[in-house]
């Protein structure tokens, strides 16, 4: 018979207690010993004071140190983007057919709809020099086409989720089900801190236009994982982070002196429940008494010369703007941070996609080009997994009225584009291939445990070794599944 929920939490907190007072002096000593030892002093750390930094590190030698993650929210059109169709201008209003179609799940937006016209892109594609025949690329990116030569385009990416919350939970944490560690949160657990002034994972948004959808925080939550991998998301306005400023009337040295006292009280807590949030608790405080002094000096953008400023567009020193962020995802890379979350919301064009397109797409353009050349000339991009997604792509018929010149699209996870750039990741190449009405892929399909796994694997982690205990199983980012993309890898 099993036992009852609050029985078996009492049960617990007993045997917690029993096995912590058992050896009394032995078990003091021990805890005290391993709450010092994780409490070492990290290189570099303002004021010398120690950290919370627990042993871990790759599992091999790594070819990224870091992640940088674009996720445009609202799933961009590929076809007005990225995967060029020329015979669809032919194929004009004509019924997609049922051989395509093949009996795909659709949305309640487009199930009910008489005939499914095709809907060719409006925007002229060129051809850019990569370093294959070239690429496609929509006159809506001029300059992520500059640097064309140094993305990795995935035309075959598919997902099983076709609403945007199931959806973008897939993306950012390997699951459509709510709960479970965010992508940044198991790097974090992976590979521990290279910056004792920052946090591991650090989350950027930025407010689109038009029909947004809503943005969680637990898509960069911890889940299960330990509290300390969470991501810390910076805000664009006022105070990046809130209570960072001590309280009118405290020096800095007050704040020290009642951390010391509070650290002190912690470990004794410690000693007597070994919850292991209690050194969470401890590493966290420490971090936020770093963060007064090193997040003002990340967001102050004066040591930035103006051809740099002028690089990534009039908006930068705009706060919250895309280009402001993409700018900081740079300054957090080159401080060493592990995880650098980006969210670019306003992407969910259902209704007149030519016009609504334009919005986010002129956002994002040159701000993301810039970040790459960025990058690329201060040496960091070898060693910085730059990511491109959104959580699926768009139908090629239209969602409502067709015209010459406006058409909707509906959801599309059977196949979209995607991107990678640096951090291992062969540049210049396109991997993968869609039918002539981009509805199915033809060659090299890659699912989201396929590019969680390739991306565990540039940072030097296999991601079947990757795993965390909870309730009884061993989870994982992958799940069950995934296979390294060995193609796209240098």
């Amino acid at each position: 018979m099993p036992f009852d929920p609050l029985e078996e939490h009492l049960l617990n907190l007993t045997r917690r207690r029993f096995f912590g007072k058992v050896g009394k002096t032995m078990s003091s000593a021990l805890g005290a010993a391993a709450l010092t030892s994780m409490l070492t002093k990290a290189a570099g750390a303002s004021g010398d004071q120690p950290r919370l930094i627990l042993p871990r590190g790759p599992h091999f030698a790594p070819k990224a140190k870091r992640v940088i993650y674009m996720h445009m929210e609202g799933a961009p059109s590929q076809l007005d983007l990225y995967d060029y169709k020329p015979t669809l201008r032919q194929r004009f209003n004509q019924d997609l057919p049922d051989s395509i179609r093949q009996g795909q799940r659709l949305t309640g937006m487009t199930s009910g709809q008489a005939r499914f016209p095709v809907a060719p892109s409006i925007f002229r594609f060129s051809k850019y020099k990569n370093n294959e025949d070239g690429v496609w690329l929509s006159e809506l990116l001029p300059h992520t086409a500059s640097v064309a030569h140094e993305i990795c385009f995935i035309h075959s990416m598919h997902t099983e989720a076709i609403n945007h919350e199931p959806g973008i939970t897939f993306f950012q944490t390997g699951t459509q089900q709510p709960g479970r560690p965010s992508f940044g949160s198991w790097v974090s657990y992976g590979l521990g801190s290279s910056n004792a002034n920052l946090p591991d994972f650090v989350v950027l948004i930025t407010q689109g236009i038009g029909n947004m959808q809503a943005l969680s925080a637990r898509f960069w939550g911890s889940g299960f994982l330990p509290s300390e991998h969470q991501g810390c998301r910076l805000r664009s306005g006022g105070e990046p982070v809130l209570y960072l400023k001590d309280p009118d009337g405290m020096k800095r040295e007050d704040r020290r002196a009642m951390l010391d006292l509070v650290s002190k009280l912690n470990e004794t807590e410690f000693q007597r429940t070994l919850d292991p949030e209690i050194q969470t608790r401890v590493a966290q405080a420490e971090m936020a008494y770093r963060m007064q002094m090193s997040v003002p000096e990340l967001t102050d953008l004066a040591s930035e010369d103006p051809e740099t400023l002028d690089m990534y567009g009039p908006d930068v020193k705009k706060p919250g703007s895309f280009a402001a962020n993409c700018l900081l995802a740079r300054r957090l890379a080159e401080r060493g941070v592990r995880f650098i979350q980006l969210y670019m919301r306003g992407w969910d064009q259902h209704g007149n996609l030519p016009a609504e397109i334009k919005a986010p797409t002129g956002a994002v353009d040159q701000p993301q080009a810039a970040l790459i050349k960025d990058l690329r000339r201060r040496g960091l991009l070898d060693e910085t997994l730059v990511v491109w997604a959104g959580e699926f792509g768009r139908t090629v018929y239209s969602q409502g009225t067709l015209t010459t010149e406006t058409y909707g699209r509906d959801h599309h996870p059977r196949c979209f584009t995607i991107w990678l750039a640096g951090g291992g990741v062969k540049p210049g190449i396109s991997y993968g291939k869609t039918d002539e009405y981009c509805y199915n892929i033809l060659e090299n399909p890659v699912d989201v445990h396929d590019l969680h796994a390739t991306l565990l694997h540039l940072l030097g982690m296999d991601h079947e070794q990757l795993t965390h205990r909870h309730q009884g199983r061993d989870f994982r980012l992958t799940d069950v599944s995934g296979k390294l993309l060995k193609p796209i890898v240098l």
